[in-house]
């Protein structure tokens, strides 16, 4: 039977990851080079007493990995302390399957902690938890306050929205993006740091403390 550290190296690096982007490369770079990263994060990490192994679960048609991946590969870079490995969700089920939000959702991105002997220290799904409740927050304002949205149910996916309103939600959504930005990095480090604080407080134990960013 495969062991997570042999499935772990079947992995891309993250520049592996990169060059073999067809959708949202130009995007995914941008956002890595422009993260924000406050230098007290950077040093918790770097004075870490070992490296963190992080499986990487991901799409890079994904919107919510366009914009919170970056914030984790640079944090990697900038502190030397995360041994990343990425992997595409729909090429790997059986890795996905391992690694379920709730054991239901195979939620992306998602990113798996490990310590140096690669036992599970902790999960981070999709996007920071006050990042996904300012953006429910927004766009119940929307939904309630303009009239293309009018009799229209809130949880209506993206493609089945009239024209109208589909254009405007897809203009909501990039607006929020561009104001959170900066605040949605820090949660993104500040959630990933409290998983391996914790890691460390445990005293290196066999013990997973996951974090669910959000109910899909």
């Amino acid at each position: 039977m495969t062991t997570i550290q042999e499935q772990f190296q079947k992995g891309m690096t993250a520049e592996e990851y990169r060059l073999q982007m067809t959708q949202k490369r130009e995007r995914f770079e941008e956002n890595e080079r422009t993260v924000s990263l406050a230098t007290d994060a950077v040093q918790f990490f770097a004075q870490l007493p070992y490296s963190f192994h992080v499986i990487v679960l991901t799409e890079d048609w994904c919107e919510a990995a366009i914009a919170n991946v970056p914030a984790l590969a640079r944090l990697a870079i900038e502190s030397g302390k995360l041994d990343l490995r990425f992997f595409l969700r729909d090429q790997n089920p059986d890795l996905m399957s391992q690694y379920l939000k709730e054991g239901v959702h195979a939620t992306i991105p998602a990113f798996v902690f490990f310590d140096q002997a690669f036992r599970e220290i902790g999960r981070w799904y999709e996007m920071p938890a006050k990042i996904r409740d300012m953006g429910i927050e927004c766009m119940q304002e929307l939904f309630s306050s303009d009239q293309a949205f009018s009799g229209i149910p809130l949880n209506t996916p993206i493609p089945q929205l009239p024209d109208a309103a589909r254009m405007k939600l897809l203009q909501a959504l990039q607006d929020f993006r561009l104001r959170t930005r900066e605040f949605s990095d820090h949660e993104v480090v500040r959630e990933i740091r409290e998983i391996t604080q914790q890691g460390v407080a445990l005293g290196l134990t066999p013990t997973r403390q996951e974090r669910v960013a959000h109910s899909v």
